[in-house]
């Protein structure tokens, strides 16, 4: 299970990502977005899924941030499929509830090679910490898509805003965590009776 690390950067008219993850790290990060709320949430994921996450991002931010944080989340995602590779020998799937205070959120997730997104959350405000809330569903379909994995997103309570996100990442990367984790019954096999998970 070693060695389960990626490098990605993405070019485009619109923004400059790289992205560098490692899924068996410490829960260390260096963020730079240019979006502090959006490295708030994204620190999380490194923290409580224990990956070492790196992002630089420039993009074009004078105009709004929904292009910069969708390709953060495309090119993410694109990591995490490379970091974890032909999956074998790994729980596949990830389940967390998370509080904090008032908040409570679920998320679940299979790493399935089929990309989904069901993301219910509600939020009391647009914005927390200067971030339109609407652009986390964009986030996270940016991440599905090229990750290839299943990703239920479930809000069950809350009423403050910066909460109700907190618990949102804390949870996707303590699912992310278990799921990618190994399952010592499995040895090296796919855990799939398609014999596949790419």
């Amino acid at each position: 299970m070693n060695g389960r690390q990626a490098e990605i950067t993405r070019n485009t008219l619109e923004t400059s990502i790289k992205v560098r993850l490692d899924l068996d790290g410490t829960g260390s990060s260096s963020l730079k977005s240019g979006l502090p709320f959006l490295d708030h949430m994204l620190h999380q994921v490194a923290r409580h899924g224990l990956f070492d996450l790196d992002v630089e991002a420039n993009g074009d931010l004078e105009i709004d941030a929904h292009h910069t944080v969708e390709d953060i989340g495309i090119t993410l995602g694109q990591a995490f499929a490379r970091a974890a590779g032909e999956k074998s020998g790994i729980l596949r799937y990830g389940h967390a509830y998370v509080p904090l205070d008032e908040a409570l959120s679920r998320v679940v997730t299979d790493l399935s090679g089929r990309p989904g997104l069901v993301f219910s959350a509600e939020f009391p405000r647009a914005t927390v910490g200067g971030f339109d809330v609407d652009l986390f569903h964009e986030f996270f379909q940016g991440f599905v898509n090229h990750s290839l994995v299943t990703l239920h997103i479930d809000v069950l309570r809350g009423r403050n805003a910066h909460h109700i996100a907190e618990t949102i990442f804390k949870a996707f990367g303590r699912a992310l965590r278990m799921a990618v984790s190994p399952d010592p019954r499995l040895g090296n096999a796919i855990p799939s009776t398609k014999g596949t998970l790419v």
